[in-house]
């Protein structure tokens, strides 16, 4: 029998779960004490789910309160916007664009981040306000400059964090650019995932600074990185454990339908068929597609399933030049491939896999990202074990 069990819904036995988790630790505590979540929680919400990117239809307070409530004091993401606000009715949009985070990765972030009363921390993405409070209860609201790029958001999370009784600098704009009037910084937060790590954090962070932030390929997969700052302007660091959030807007990749790629043909199209032996199943799993998305640039997957348990795996280039599918069907060995495009997007997958099974089948904890100065060009690496061992691609 767990410590949390028989409690009701609410502060006490949320922070008994975390604290059985080990996400929550004592000197976060306090923090966690003196700015409880639903202060921080709209009224208008979409429960998800821990591990789980799929939400719940929508739960408003003052209908529901017992659900509203109990969904603030579990352990899972809450959406709070959808469609960068512009859907608003019942049910759910299309796209999720703002949430408050599980609270098991916020305080796994603020424990990799190690701020320190008096740090000055920039935070990229206000959201509800949630985790700015808890970053000026640590350092000190005076210290901790926090930047969103929606205004209401914005908005409404400046008036939750006044009436909670901190007024940190609330800053509306990009976050890609960081707040370089408010810096430098020691510690530098993303509430988003970023794809390429801004140069403007780097910039604006001192040397030795920590820069704590969700990074992912186009791909899929992704992970939060923890990188140390140096005098000459690059940073480096490992990954401490998986993620997922919600893109940077700035660093958003467009979707193209499968019918843009057919060019209003019927599928297969042009595509040339072939076999394969890996099955797509096998390249599916967070921290796989991960290494996959590494080495496969500017791809992106998406599967679709059927009523008896096949599925077919589509693979699409951003450039909109190149396309593969891949049918997998439960049982068989071998599995029916057509690829179209100067890239063969299946080929380019089964090569990277087979890289990561060399590798003794990796997780995150085994990579880690380079980033490098204004003169090195994009100069961001992924590697493996050490800076000095780059994943291929």
């Amino acid at each position: 029998m767990t410590v949390h069990d028989g409690m009701a819904a609410g502060p006490e036995r949320l922070a008994a779960v975390l604290m059985e988790k080990g996400t929550l630790t004592s000197d976060w505590l306090p923090a966690y004490e003196a700015v409880p979540r639903h202060l921080f929680v709209p009224e208008l919400i979409w429960p998800g789910h821990g591990g789980m990117n799929r939400q719940d239809d929508r739960v408003v307070r003052d209908d529901d309160p017992d659900t509203w409530w109990a969904a603030v004091h579990r352990d899972a993401p809450i959406t709070t916007q959808w469609d960068d606000g512009a859907y608003t009715g019942a049910g759910k949009g299309k796209v999720p664009s703002s949430s408050s985070s599980m609270p098991t990765m916020v305080f796994s972030m603020l424990d990799a981040l190690s701020v320190e009363k008096g740090h000055r921390v920039l935070e990229i993405g206000t959201g509800t306000g949630w985790n700015a409070a808890l970053l000026s209860h640590r350092a000190g609201a005076e210290n901790v400059v926090t930047v969103e790029v929606d205004e209401g958001s914005a908005r409404d999370a400046r008036r939750r964090l006044k009436a909670a009784g901190f007024e940190p600098v609330t800053v509306v704009g990009d976050g890609a650019e960081g707040c370089v009037g408010s810096g430098p910084y020691d510690r530098v937060i993303a509430t988003c995932s970023v794809g390429s790590v801004p140069r403007p954090w780097v910039a604006q962070t001192r040397s030795g600074g920590v820069i704590v932030a969700p990074w992912g390929p186009v791909y899929g997969g992704e992970a939060v990185v923890r990188l140390t700052v140096f005098g000459d302007g690059t940073a480096a660091g490992r990954f401490v454990g998986s993620s997922a959030f919600m893109r940077l807007r700035a660093q958003r990749v467009g979707r193209q339908h499968v019918r843009e790629y057919l060019g209003g043909r019927a599928w297969p199209a042009d595509g040339v068929r072939s076999t394969t032996s890996l099955s797509p199943e096998e390249v599916g799993d967070w921290h796989v597609m991960f290494a996959i998305g590494v080495q496969v640039p500017d791809a992106l997957p998406w599967t679709e399933p059927y009523a008896d348990g096949s599925c077919t795996l589509w693979l699409r280039d951003t450039a909109v030049t190149s396309w593969a599918t891949v049918d997998h069907v439960p049982g068989r060995r071998e599995f029916e491939v057509y690829q179209y495009g100067p890239r063969k997007l299946w080929d380019e997958v089964v090569v990277a896999y087979r890289w990561w099974e060399r590798q003794g089948r990796p997780g995150f904890e085994r990579f880690g990202l380079t980033v490098g100065g204004a003169g090195d060009g994009e100069g961001e690496r992924v590697w493996l074990d050490s800076p000095e061992r780059p994943v291929p691609g």
